[in-house]
C-alpha cells in the first residue's frame, strides 16, 4: 500500500510540473503576442490563473479530435472520407506534394518514413437537380445536394500524433488570445486612440503570419519570403510602439481583463465542431437512414475575421513514399498557397 501511494504521489507531482510548465509556455506565448500586457499588474499571475480554464477547454477539444486517417493513393480506393476530399488518388498527392511544410519535414536528416499533418480544405455545398433511381424507375430534374471540396492547405505538421495534437492545442490558445486582443480594440471606450490603432495593427499582422487557426485549417496567410521579411519588421516596429507607448494604469488592467475573460470563456470565442453527413460516391447527401452512401465525419472551423471563414479539417497520415518530386507544376502551386 505505501508503494503504491509513492508510486501515485510521484505520478502527481509529474503531472502538476507537466501543467505548471505548459500554463508557463501560453503566458510566455500570450506576452510575445502582445508584450504591452507585462507592464499590468501581476500579468503572469492573472494569466496563468485564467490559462488554466482555457488549457482544460482546448485539451478536451483536441482529444474530442479522432485518430489521424492515412492519406495515401490505397486509403483512397477504400476510405469514403478521404474519397469524398479528392477525386483522385493523383489530386491527393498533388495536394500534400504541395505543402512547403510538409516538404521541409521530410528533408530533414533524420526524416520520418510518414508525417501527420492537418489538412484544411474549403468546403461548398452545392443544390442542383440530379437523377435518382426510385424502386425500378429513374427520376430526372430530383433536387439534390453535392459536398465540395477544395483549395486543399497543409500548413502543420510533425512526426507524430501527439506532438501534433499539442500543436493544434497551442494554436488554439493563440486563436483564444487573438480573440481577447481583438476585443481591447473594441470594446472600452477609456482605451487611447493609439493603443487601440496599436492592437488593431498587431492583429492583422499576427494573422498575416498565420498565428491561431488559420495555420491549422490551411486558410491563406502571407507566404512569400520577402512579404515575410516585410511583416516581421512591421511585427517589430510595432513591438517597439507598444512599449513606448504611456497609457493610464487603469487601462493596461482593463487590457489583461480583457484577454484573461476571454481565456475562462474560452467557449464562447473557440467554435470547433464536427458534421456527420451520408455521402454517395459522388458526393451527393443522403438521407441519414439511406441505404445509399456512406457515413462521414470531419471536423469545421470558424476563422474571425473581416470576413470570417469556414475551413473544413482532418488529421491525416501521409507517406513520404507519396511525395511527388518537386518541379515546375509543384514549385508553380507552392508559390500560389
Amino acid at each position: 500500500m505505501g508503494l503504491f501511494n509513492g508510486l501515485l504521489m510521484r505520478r502527481r507531482r509529474r503531472t502538476d510540473a507537466d501543467t505548471e510548465n505548459r500554463i508557463g509556455e501560453a503566458v510566455a506565448r500570450v506576452l510575445a503576442m502582445n508584450p504591452k500586457l507585462k507592464r499590468a499588474r501581476d500579468h503572469e499571475e492573472r494569466l496563468a490563473h485564467s490559462l488554466t480554464t482555457a488549457l482544460s477547454y482546448t485539451d478536451d477539444l483536441v482529444a474530442s479530435l479522432p485518430p489521424v486517417r492515412d492519406a495515401n493513393a490505397e486509403a483512397w480506393s477504400f476510405d469514403a472520407v478521404i474519397r469524398a476530399f479528392f477525386a483522385t488518388p493523383r489530386d491527393l498527392s498533388q495536394a500534400f506534394s504541395r505543402s512547403e511544410a510538409l516538404r521541409d519535414l521530410f528533408a530533414r536528416d533524420a526524416a520520418p518514413a510518414e508525417a501527420y499533418a492537418v489538412l484544411g480544405m474549403a468546403m461548398t455545398e452545392r443544390h442542383i437537380l440530379g437523377v435518382a433511381l426510385e424502386g425500378d424507375s429513374i427520376r430526372h430534374d430530383v433536387p439534390q445536394t453535392t459536398l465540395c471540396f477544395s483549395d486543399h492547405r497543409v500548413r502543420i505538421c510533425s512526426d507524430s500524433e501527439a506532438s501534433l495534437r499539442a500543436e493544434i492545442g497551442r494554436r488554439l490558445i493563440d486563436q483564444l488570445a487573438l480573440a481577447g486582443f481583438e476585443s481591447l480594440g473594441a470594446n472600452r471606450r477609456d482605451l487611447a486612440k493609439r493603443s487601440r490603432a496599436l492592437i488593431e495593427e498587431r492583429v492583422a499582422l499576427l494573422e498575416s503570419q498565420g498565428t491561431g487557426l488559420r495555420d491549422v485549417v490551411g486558410e491563406p496567410a502571407i507566404a512569400a519570403a520577402d512579404d515575410l521579411v516585410r511583416i516581421q519588421a512591421e511585427m517589430e516596429k510595432n513591438s517597439r510602439a507598444l512599449a513606448k507607448l504611456r497609457v493610464p494604469e487603469d487601462s493596461l488592467e482593463l487590457e489583461l481583463e480583457c484577454v484573461c475573460n476571454v481565456f475562462l470563456k474560452p467557449a464562447d470565442h473557440l467554435h470547433v465542431k464536427s458534421r456527420h453527413v451520408r455521402i454517395d460516391s459522388m458526393n451527393v447527401v443522403q438521407a441519414p437512414d439511406s441505404r445509399a452512401g456512406t457515413d462521414i465525419e470531419f471536423h469545421f472551423a470558424r476563422i474571425p475575421g473581416k470576413p470570417a471563414v469556414i475551413r473544413s479539417f482532418v488529421m491525416v497520415r501521409f507517406p513520404r513514399s507519396e511525395l511527388l518530386p518537386g518541379g515546375l507544376d509543384i514549385d508553380a502551386a507552392m508559390q500560389a498557397l
